[in-house]
């Protein structure tokens, strides 16, 4: 498939990898052209404007923010101006839910399709091609999408015919993500302080009633301190419990510990945090113990 791929961050750099390893023609496009060097080595070609990553069957968009998906999707020579009806846009960025039914709007406006393919998975599982994707869409959109899905991911997750779902969902796994690391900084603060090895306490949580990988990986950060580099910053961990608590307003659906959270997320970067991944939070605790 010919195929535009915009936004080469640690997740997307390793994405747009697999689609190459997978034959997939792939064009890629970056603000910093320089981060699209090691996927022209592979075999991609680079574009130098949005315009001429989005002139094929389908784009990919693994962004950070609403800011940036609005940027390149509405922008002069952007997705919507420039991408053939038809085509599909599959939006894999964590965006708010306003903004997913914004860019429907705007595709089928246009004669094209709009995929909303939000994954699961740090830096580490994009480059494997491990990701786990939830998707919303017109299922004929999802059907032709679905080999890009199989490079990129493990297994995919098809919730609805509108793409905002998956949004919905992508938050709220993120919002429970974050209320692990929290409750896991807090715990491990709790016994640390009590003179328990943090190392034999998660062995035995993540042996017998957390043997889950969130609680082995962010259990793991918390009790070593290794924050960076950032597989996921805490910018972006604090945005989306800002857009959790932003959907949760429209639907009336009261979030007490999301508003807890924002506050978490708020005090790591009141205090320089901003570098640092976003399991960060959980050393918060040790902290405000003293330890």
């Amino acid at each position: 498939m010919n195929v535009g791929f915009i936004g080469l961050g640690r997740m997307g750099a390793g994405m747009a990898a697999n689609l190459l390893k997978a034959g997939h023609h792939v064009t890629v496009y970056n603000r910093t052209p320089e981060k699209a060097a090691a996927l022209v080595a592979q075999g991609a070609k680079a574009a130098t404007r949005v315009s001429d990553a989005s002139l094929g069957e389908a784009v990919i968009t693994m962004l950070a923010n609403d800011d940036a998906v609005e940027s390149v999707a509405f922008g002069k020579d952007g997705i919507v101006q420039s991408l053939p009806a038809g085509a599909v846009h599959v939006s894999s960025s964590t965006i708010s839910v306003a903004l997913s039914e914004k860019l429907t709007e705007a595709h089928a406006k246009a004669g094209q399709r709009f995929v909303s393919a939000p994954v699961f998975g740090r830096p580490d599982a994009a480059a494997a091609a491990k990701l786990f994707i939830v998707a919303a869409g017109e299922p004929a959109a999802i059907r032709f999408a679905a080999p890009l899905f199989e490079a990129m991911g493990q297994k995919t997750f098809v919730l609805s015919e509108s793409p905002k779902a998956a949004n919905l969902v992508k938050l709220s796994g993120n919002f429970l993500i974050a209320s692990v690391i929290e409750s896991l900084g807090e715990a491990l603060a709790l016994v640390a302080k009590g003179g328990v090895d943090q190392r034999q306490y998660l062995e035995m949580l993540t042996s017998t009633l957390f043997n889950a990988p969130v609680y082995k990986t962010y259990g793991g950060l918390i009790a070593g301190g290794i924050f960076e580099p950032a597989g996921f910053a805490a910018p972006l961990g604090q945005k989306d419990i800002r857009l959790t608590l932003a959907a949760a307003e429209e639907l009336r659906v009261p979030m007490p510990l999301a508003s807890l959270l924002r506050d978490r997320f708020l005090t790591l970067l009141a205090h320089g945090g901003d570098n640092l991944d976003w399991s960060a939070i959980g050393g918060l605790a040790a902290k405000d113990a003293g330890a």
